[in-house]
């Protein structure tokens, strides 16, 4: 397990959001899942709920706009000292801003972008709230993965967006003994588009698929061994994708 207490240096990823259709039924479903406890969090784009894992901050759920298309889906966010400058620089590289920079009341400003190939990733600049406070352990986030179909040129984005030590083609930040990113080449239309895909942490990833379908969620691709550990990609009862990891080492 990895406490995190402070800031993160920018570039690295600090907080997972999920935007949904059903932000009850979502909550239920997670709660459940990942054994998480739900307090409210910012209005300012609707209802919103921290997520927290033995009272330490994970994630956030909050509610698309009715009839604005979105799909459901994770949002990786990344830690930066600027949002607005941050933001610029994303627009200079070819990617877009849809929405933001903008003030989550207290909380910090936040931004959320996609790259030159459409994956869409958050800025977060953290004032009152800072991000996760836990990675690693079981229900936490573990891993923030780029699927795209051009490994250097994503790379290249991300290290002249976020400066030196962004995620890297081929490489892995690390926060403390654990990774955080990483930059993956997308094999095929199974994968779909690119994007990030999250990471949680379990301790039986076959045990939590068998969960995830219980609660009405669906197995996308069964549980199987990689380098990093035992992965299974699991949806949501509202179609968000995400994907667990039963990491190689002894949990707390």
């Amino acid at each position: 397990m990895t406490a995190v207490k402070v800031r993160l240096t920018q570039g690295m990823p600090c907080w997972v959001s999920l935007m949904t259709s059903d932000h009850q039924g979502a909550m239920a479903f997670y709660g459940a899942l990942l054994d998480w406890e739900f307090t409210p969090g910012p209005g300012h784009l609707g209802s919103y709920a921290r997520a927290s894992l033995h009272g330490a901050k994970v994630a956030g759920i909050g509610v698309t706009p009715p009839g604005s298309g979105h799909r459901v889906e994770w949002t990786t966010y990344f830690s930066v000292k600027d949002a607005d400058q941050v933001s610029q620089r994303i627009r200079e590289c070819g990617g877009t801003v849809a929405v933001g920079p903008l003030q989550a009341e207290g909380a910090g400003r936040l931004a959320i972008a996609a790259d030159v190939s459409g994956a869409v990733f958050g800025l977060w600049q953290g004032e009152e709230h800072v991000g996760w406070e836990v990675v690693g352990e079981p229900g936490a986030p573990a891993w923030s993965e780029l699927l795209t179909p051009d490994e250097p040129s994503a790379a290249a984005f991300y290290r002249t967006v976020f400066g030196p030590g962004a995620a890297e083609a081929d490489a892995a930040q690390s926060l403390g003994d654990l990774p955080a990113t990483g930059i993956r080449r997308s094999t095929g239309l199974r994968e779909g588009p690119p994007r990030w895909r999250v990471h949680f942490a379990v301790t039986d990833a076959d045990l939590t698929a068998t969960q995830a379908v219980a609660l009405g969620g669906a197995v996308l691709v069964g549980p199987h061994d990689t380098p990093s550990g035992r992965v299974a990609r699991l949806a949501d009862p509202q179609g968000g994708r995400f994907s667990v990891v039963q990491l190689p080492y002894d949990q707390p």
